[in-house]
């Protein structure tokens, strides 16, 4: 592309930039990144969105609060890739792949999956390491396009590795060129259970990083033309996952083109911040602010209910668990939730559903003799910047506080249990146990 080539001359005869343009360039690119992974990630999914879901990886419906993490965990990638690409020796290596992967994913998790059959099931995400079980996406046809096996993966990866490292030093692609193959080989073997587009967009970019060329956003609003230019490019490789190895450039022409645009507007941008000049896009201010939103969240309905049904009705049984086994020594126990100023009684646990959208209720497990009553009782409270969990028994309490962000720990449970466990001895051994 000839404009292409004239603007990158224009870049590099711009440089060295000044410190404080090349911090707008940088800003600019954070946010860019940010937004749109995570605007790619949240929406409801289509055909079209499930395979981006599966080219970009998943974060919804996963561990309770998760997305955050790993949408903070995004920029971590992003400086990882950076500070490889400055080692212009080094070669690309699994073990940096499988970091990466273990980085932006942030630690092992549960999500809903479907067998092959199509019944539902729930799967464990290991991270960093290559899938063990098979993965695949259903096409706008009905057929099943298979990735690669999970016997095969291994290989392919490290013949991944190996190409990619030979292609590099007989220098004859040009860098956006060599991005463009390996994203298309690595995402065509989806090594993964999850978090494989990610991946092979900070691949792109670290390759660009490395031979000075400014960095590429794949833009949610374009995603669409974006899957248009991959399936042709499947049709022109073949649809078994080993054929993607033999791959050639003419064979992904359209997708190498689709990337050069990219790298047009990159380079556009890039150039104006380099010459000082305005780059404030007017809805920038928009997306900064959901950014933050989203790494220090408040309250919304959602979250309202996730806190409900993920954090608080869990710890509540979990306690109330523990009291279990010493049931058989009180006459009669039951639970009842306040909402306002009425209580009422609950049956079972499922109950408890009606609550999923109260941000302020109590729960009280009662337990009853016939002279006195043990009353635990929890209470939940969801404020705007974070919510709060707090046990009562007898006028003391013990209370939690967490960020929308953040999930009650194991610890946070032993502690409360802890709290609970001495009140109730202390109950059992002056109203139930006969001293001699």
């Amino acid at each position: 592309m000839k404009k292409l080539d004239q603007l990158y001359s224009e870049w590099k005869g711009l440089q060295p930039i000044k410190p404080e343009y090349q911090k707008k360039i940088d800003d600019k690119f954070k946010l860019e990144f940010n937004y749109n992974s995570n605007h790619i990630e949240g929406n409801t999914l289509t055909y079209g969105q499930t395979k981006l879901l599966l080219l970009f990886g998943e974060t919804t419906g996963n561990a309770a609060l998760r997305d955050y993490e790993e949408m903070k965990a995004h920029n971590v990638g992003l400086e990882m890739i950076k500070q490889y690409a400055k080692d212009k020796e080094r070669g690309l290596n699994e073990g940096f792949i499988r970091e990466l992967n273990k980085t932006i994913l942030v630690q092992n998790y549960w999500k809903d999956a479907q067998t092959p059959s199509g019944e539902h099931t729930r799967i464990e995400i290991k991270v960093g390491e290559y899938k063990t079980r098979p993965n695949s996406v259903i096409t706008s046809t009905g057929e099943i396009f298979e990735y690669a096996s999970v016997e095969e993966t291994p290989s392919l990866m490290s013949d991944l590795v190996c190409w990619y490292n030979e292609e590099e030093k007989k220098g004859e692609l040009l860098p956006i060129e060599l991005a463009a193959l390996l994203h298309y080989k690595y995402i065509r073997i989806h090594p993964f259970e999850d978090g494989n587009g990610r991946i092979a967009r900070l691949l792109v970019n670290y390759i660009l990083y490395k031979y000075d060329y400014p960095m590429i956003i794949i833009k949610s609003e374009d995603k669409e033309n974006y899957l248009r230019v991959l399936h042709i490019c499947d049709v022109n490789v073949g649809s078994y996952p080993s054929d993607s190895a033999n791959a050639k450039l003419e064979d992904i022409e359209p997708f190498v083109d689709y990337l050069k645009n990219q790298m047009i507007d990159s380079l556009e941008i890039s150039i104006k911040a380099a010459k000082g000049e305005d780059i404030e896009e007017k809805d920038d201010w928009k997306k900064r602010i959901k950014l933050k939103l989203q790494e220090a969240p408040v309250r919304t309905d959602e979250l309202v209910e996730k806190i409900n049904i993920e954090q608080v009705i869990p710890t509540f049984e979990k306690i109330d668990e523990c009291l279990k086994e010493f049931e058989y020594i009180f006459e009669k126990n039951y639970i009842l939730l306040r909402r306002g100023a009425y209580f009422s009684e609950i049956k079972q646990y499922a109950e408890l559903e009606k609550i999923k959208n109260i941000i302020s209720f109590e729960l009280q497990k009662i337990y009853s003799t016939s002279n006195n009553k043990f009353i635990l009782s929890l209470s939940s409270l969801l404020e705007i910047n974070n919510y709060l969990i707090g046990i009562e028994i007898g006028g003391s309490d013990y209370i939690i506080s967490k960020k929308y962000n953040e999930t009650i720990s194991e610890e946070d449970v032993n502690q409360l249990i802890s709290f609970v466990g001495k009140h109730f001895e202390d109950f059992v051994t002056e109203n139930i146990i006969i001293k001699e």
